[in-house]
């Protein structure tokens, strides 16, 4: 078998990684003539290249392979240690404090904060608010929330930023931030090394468990930027539209429910990486105009129903049958340990 077919075998597969070729299509591409010893030998050739771990048959015994893509051994004490990256939370209108979390944080480049809440509760706010507070690092800004189908601007969005008064969008350069009239793909639109807001991603087929992959798509596109993503999510669900699979790719995860019948309630689910315990970490608050977050506070479980708001059939009283009470009040209440009789 002419040693040269192996060799231009194994140059057309370098620039094949992670696709599948066929037999068909390989011989097609390196043009072997069916009355040639190649176009049997192709079949041996490739099939060589199996045990050598460069291709992997697809098991459908259909001539198709799968080309493996190659890996180099990570260089890990000479590699560059690069600390967590500064992200602003959004504040309490009135009172100028961050969300409580976010010195606990722990951010790095290349992470992903998903935002997963009920329709209508205020997912839109808390992303215009996470844009607001990081105007310096030049947002970019992206979703169905955002534009028209005729790439415009919607009344909607003109609506809220002009309502976040207190917030200079513009300055001698033009805008602070980057709107793009995106959509869907939005893996394709990912802007390098920013911080990039999709509000929020939509899946029309229904299949959601499809935001997984989008998640990491997104991921892969970001460098040394991040993603605060939002999604749609069903009331008291501990996940998005999509269950468990859109944990996969959060580094850290904000859920958002219906808390009462004016506030929302922001729950903490997956966190990759912090100073301090923080999983379901709880904070109520009310949303003004559309955009503006006020009376944030900390929240823990009721501990006279342990968080269902029922107790023994009936209504707590303690919280309302809305299972949270604020944090300040059961510290306020339950007396210390140490000077109990």
């Amino acid at each position: 078998m002419p040693e040269k077919l192996s060799v231009v075998l194994r140059d057309f597969l370098k620039n094949a990684q992670g696709k599948n070729v066929s037999l068909t299509h390989l011989r097609k591409e390196l043009k072997i003539k069916p009355d040639s010893p190649a176009w049997d030998g192709i079949r041996v050739l490739m099939h060589n290249l199996v045990k050598a771990k460069i291709v992997k048959p697809s098991g459908k015994s259909d001539g198709t392979f799968k080309v493996i893509t190659e890996v180099k051994p990570v260089v890990v004490f000479e590699a560059e240690r690069r600390p967590p990256i500064s992200i602003n939370f959004p504040r309490d209108y009135n009172t100028q404090d961050q969300i409580a979390i976010a010195t606990a944080l722990i951010i790095r480049e290349g992470d992903l904060i998903l935002i997963s809440g009920q329709s209508n509760q205020g997912k839109t706010a808390l992303c215009l608010n996470f844009a607001a507070e990081n105007l310096d690092s030049r947002p970019i800004l992206m979703g169905n929330e955002y534009t028209t189908l005729d790439c415009e601007p919607s009344s909607r969005f003109l609506n809220r930023i002009d309502a976040m008064d207190w917030v200079k969008w513009h300055d001698e350069e033009g805008d602070r931030f980057t709107l793009l009239p995106v959509r869907s793909d939005y893996a394709e639109h990912i802007v390098k090394d920013k911080i990039n807001i999709i509000d929020w991603i939509n899946i029309e087929t229904g299949e959601h468990f499809l935001i997984s992959s989008i998640m990491e798509d997104i991921k892969k596109e970001l460098g040394k930027g991040i993603a605060i993503i939002a999604i749609q999510k069903a009331e008291g669900a501990d996940s998005g539209r999509g269950g468990q699979f859109t944990k996969d790719f959060a580094d850290v995860e904000l859920l958002i429910d219906k808390f009462g019948d004016r506030e929302m309630l922001l729950r903490v689910g997956k966190v990759k990486e912090s100073k301090s315990p923080l999983f379901n970490r709880a904070f109520a608050y009310s949303i003004q105009q559309g955009v503006k977050i006020v009376d944030l506070r900390d929240m823990v479980k009721c501990g006279e129903c342990f968080g269902k708001g029922w107790r023994y059939n009936k209504p707590c009283n303690a919280c309302g049958t809305k299972g949270w009470i604020d944090k300040i009040t059961r510290d306020f209440t339950e007396p210390d340990d140490d000077n109990e009789l």
